[in-house]
């Protein structure tokens, strides 16, 4: 069991559902998810303990996102494959990665993680400039994470059970 496995679960995604999010619309909208947690978190100076509510509202957006769309009438895009290659990346007990694949994985996974440390920090202590750099590290790594994701799935889409997510 990995913890991506543990996400999937969490998030609704086994059989069929992972191609429900691998709508491009699910995967561009929860490019907002940050950008929502931000927002939430520094409306406390406004609305003080009520910030909870779009926070709340944010958590279950980024919740109920995966489900909320039917699946693309093609998965030939960016955004489709991302979201099978993290199928196939969650899955990676049962497939041969290759070696180069793993190690950027985690080292990406690695800097979003580092990314979140001044995020949320920057979020406490409503530092402007710490929530931002934060938030840019980690964004950019997960989206060349899930890049990385794209051209796992190219290299392994030759797979007869890949393959038959897609037809």
């Amino acid at each position: 069991m990995n913890v991506e496995s543990t996400l999937a679960r969490l998030f609704g995604l086994e059989g069929d559902e992972w191609l429900r999010h691998a709508n491009p619309r699910s995967v561009y909208s929860r490019f907002t998810v940050l950008p929502l947690i931000v927002a939430a978190a520094w409306s406390r100076v406004w609305i003080g303990e009520y910030f909870l509510v779009p926070l709340a509202l944010t958590l279950l957006w980024t919740f109920f996102n995966p489900r909320l769309f039917s699946r693309p009438a093609s998965l030939e895009n960016w955004a489709s494959k991302g979201v099978l290659g993290e199928r196939i990346w969650q899955q990676r007990e049962t497939y041969d990665i290759p070696r180069v694949f793993a190690l950027q994985t985690h080292t990406l996974n690695l800097v979003q993680v580092v990314g979140l440390v001044p995020f949320i920090w920057g979020m406490y202590t409503l530092d402007l400039w710490m929530t931002m750099a934060g938030m840019s590290v980690a964004f950019l790594a997960k989206t060349w994470f899930f890049d990385r994701m794209v051209w796992l799935f190219e290299d392994m889409r030759h797979l007869e059970d890949i393959r038959a997510w897609t037809e």
